[in-house]
């Protein structure tokens, strides 16, 4: 008998504890994956937030749209008179005006749409409180820069019929190239947004990263025109993956006679060497981001 204040109660024998059922062992409680398991209702998630993102983006703005636009364009014309009146570099290279124009538009949708770093931390709410498969949450942030930059490249492509250049059959490449530079701006945005989430110092680093990428590659500058680097050393610079869609897009679109992306890197075998590079990052940023998905609410 144990007495428990004024009333007894009887404890216990060994037979009723022996006839308690087994109690289970704990496990850790998992959040959804990456995907969420359906595809379509992945597919619908971020088609949603991106949508969305693209839409506040310019709510209660007058000019709307134009701020999106206007950022690109006043880094043009910086750009433009500098090296075309005041270093004058530019100046010796045909149709200088579009392809400064049309690199700093597909850099700057590059960088926005690899900019995902913080995504998912911002979302924290979100994440918490939703079962909502993680990888939406950066990828919405690549799809809507990839809003940006359709509407961008119409003026892009306007610009370069206005310089004189007419429309080619080249330019159905245009696709392709721009699917490329996306599905690594994507890659880029699982791996930063997921390594965020337990290391705070990815946002510098990858902000450093983006400033030394932004003079590697071929933006404000075209690799033929520049007599101070070697050929070798310019095949190399022109095996960074952006600087690759960059080359081609300017022997597509704007000027036929300038080298393709294959002569860029010493042939067309070397090609190999930006889309190695390229599917890469695309498989370890999946591959990272969804390792980390399922414990990203424990991590916030």
């Amino acid at each position: 008998m144990v007495v428990t204040g004024p009333e007894v109660v009887d404890a216990p024998s060994a037979d009723s504890r022996e006839a308690l059922p087994a109690v289970a062992p704990l496990h850790e409680i998992e959040g959804p994956t990456a995907l969420g398991g359906s595809l379509r209702r992945f597919a619908y998630l971020t088609f949603t937030i991106a949508t969305t993102e693209f839409r506040l983006r310019f709510y209660g703005s007058v000019l709307g749209y134009f701020w999106q636009l206007f950022r690109p364009l006043l880094l043009f014309a910086t750009l433009y008179v500098v090296f075309t009146h005041m270093v004058k570099v530019g100046g010796a290279v045909p149709h200088y005006p579009a392809i400064l124009l049309m690199n700093i538009v597909l850099f700057t949708f590059f960088g926005e749409g690899a900019s995902a770093v913080t995504s998912v931390v911002d979302r924290e709410q979100l994440v918490r409180k939703i079962q909502v498969p993680r990888l939406a949450i950066p990828l919405a942030v690549t799809v809507t820069a990839l809003f940006n930059l359709a509407l961008n490249l119409l003026v892009v492509l306007l610009f370069v019929l206005a310089n004189g250049n007419p429309v080619r059959l080249s330019w159905l490449e245009i696709p392709v190239l721009v699917g490329a530079l996306t599905f690594l701006a994507a890659g880029f945005a699982m791996l930063v947004s997921a390594l965020y989430v337990r290391y705070r110092d990815v946002k510098p680093i990858w902000d450093v990263f983006m400033q030394v990428l932004f003079y590697a590659t071929p933006v404000i500058y075209v690799l033929d025109g520049v007599d101070a680097f070697s050929d070798r050393f310019k095949e190399y610079l022109a095996m960074n993956p952006v600087a690759t869609v960059l080359i081609q897009m300017r022997h597509s679109v704007v000027d036929p006679s300038a080298p393709s992306a294959a002569d860029a890197v010493g042939g067309a075998i070397w090609l190999l060497v930006p889309i190695g590079i390229a599917l890469f990052v695309i498989v370890l940023g999946y591959r990272t981001f969804n390792r980390e998905a399922p414990r990203i609410a424990e991590e916030l």
